[in-house]
C-alpha cells in the first residue's frame, strides 16, 4: 500500500480477543442442576403425599390410570369404592362446567358417622357409670371400622364371659352389660350384626360331626342376642346373628389365646348393610385372619390335646 507522498505505509492490524463462557465452566451446569433439585423436590413430595394417603385413595387413582374412560362414564368413583378420591367426569361428556357426582360422599353420610361416634362415647361413659361391669371393663374393646361401630368383648382366663368354659349361659356381668348395650343401640337407627367367636381348641370329636366350636359360637351369638332385646333393643334391628368358630381369631399369633373367645357387635354402616344384603360382606381383613387360622389350625391342634368331650347345651327358650 501507498501513501499520498508514493510513501510504503504499514497496515495496522486490530486484533479483537472474544470474551465469555470461560469455555468449559461456563454457567450451564446451574440449570442443569436446578432441574435435578426441581425432580428431587417433586419426587419427595410425591414420596409424602403416597404415605398419607388411605389405602382407599390409593386404590382409586390407580383404577383411574388403568380405567379413565370407564370412570368418567360411571361418574368418576373408583370401582367399587364410592368414596374414591377421583370423582371427575361425571354422566355428560360434553359439558365443559363441573357436574355433581353420585361417588362424593354426601353431607347426611357423614352426619351418620358423627351419630356412631356419640353412640361410641355414651358406651364408654355409661360402662364407666356402671359398678357392676368394673370386672369387664378391661375386656371391652370400641372402635370405628370401615362397617361401622365394633363393639367387642373378649374372654379371659379369670374373668370369663360365660358361666364356664364351654357354656352358652351368660354371665351376670355379661347379661348386664347386654343390656346395658341394647338399651344405648336403640338411639341410633343403624341395623346390628352380632356374631361369636372361639379359641382354637377344638371339641373331642367336634371336626367328625359332633358338638364344635361352630355349635358353641352360634349359641353364644344367640344368647347374647336376647340378652340385648331383654335390654330393650327393637328385635328387627338385628340384621345377622352368625357363629365364626376359631376361623376369625383376635390374636392371630396364638390361636389359642383366651381373649379370641370373644363376642362382637357392629353397629353397621350403609355400606356394610348394603354388602351383608348382596352377600359379599366379607372384608378382606376377615379372609386374611381366616387364612391365617387354617395355616396354623394344623401345628396348634397337634401342640394341645383336644378337650374331653362335653354334652352339648340345652337350648334356651327366647
Amino acid at each position: 500500500m501507498s501513501g499520498p507522498a508514493g510513501k510504503k505505509v504499514q497496515p495496522i492490524v486490530i486484533k479483537r480477543i472474544k470474551k465469555g463462557g470461560h469455555g468449559h465452566h461456563g454457567g450451564a451446569w446451574k440449570i442443569a442442576y436446578a432441574d435435578f433439585v426441581t425432580a428431587m423436590m417433586a419426587f419427595f413430595l410425591l414420596m409424602w403425599l403416597l404415605s398419607s394417603a388411605s389405602e382407599n385413595t390409593l386404590k382409586g387413582i390407580s383404577e383411574y390410570f388403568q380405567q379413565p374412560l370407564k370412570l368418567s362414564l360411571i361418574g368418576g368413583a373408583g370401582v367399587g369404592d364410592a368414596t374414591a378420591p377421583v370423582p371427575g367426569g361425571g354422566t355428560d361428556l360434553t359439558r365443559k362446567d363441573g357436574q355433581v357426582n353420585k361417588g362424593i360422599t354426601k353431607g347426611k353420610d357423614k352426619k351418620k358417622d358423627v351419630k356412631l361416634q356419640k353412640l361410641k362415647e355414651r358406651l364408654e361413659a355409661s360402662i364407666m357409670k356402671v359398678p357392676a361391669l368394673e370386672a369387664l371393663r378391661d375386656q371391652i374393646r370400641l372402635e370405628m371400622t370401615v362397617d361401622g361401630l365394633s363393639i367387642q368383648i373378649v374372654d379371659a382366663n379369670r374373668k370369663p364371659l360365660f358361666a364356664s368354659g364351654k357354656s352358652t349361659v351368660l354371665s351376670p356381668q355379661m347379661r348386664e352389660l347386654m343390656r346395658t348395650i341394647g338399651k344405648l343401640l336403640n338411639d341410633v337407627e343403624n341395623p346390628i350384626s352380632l356374631s361369636g367367636h372361639t379359641d382354637a381348641t377344638p371339641y373331642s370329636g367336634g371336626a367328625t360331626g359332633g358338638y364344635s366350636n361352630w355349635e358353641l359360637s352360634t349359641e353364644r351369638a344367640n344368647s347374647s342376642r336376647r340378652e340385648l332385646v331383654l335390654g330393650g333393643l327393637a328385635p328387627d334391628k338385628v340384621l345377622r346373628v352368625q357363629g365364626l368358630g376359631p376361623v376369625v381369631p383376635l390374636v392371630k399369633e396364638n390361636p389359642n389365646d383366651p381373649m379370641n373367645r370373644r363376642i362382637a357387635i357392629v353397629v353397621l354402616n350403609e355400606e356394610a348393610q348394603a354388602r351383608i344384603l348382596s352377600g359379599t360382606e366379607v372384608t378382606t381383613s376377615d379372609v386374611e385372619s381366616a387364612t391365617q387360622s387354617i395355616q396354623n389350625a394344623a401345628t396348634v391342634g397337634a401342640a394341645k390335646p383336644a378337650l374331653p368331650a362335653e354334652p352339648a347345651p340345652a337350648a334356651s327358650k327366647p
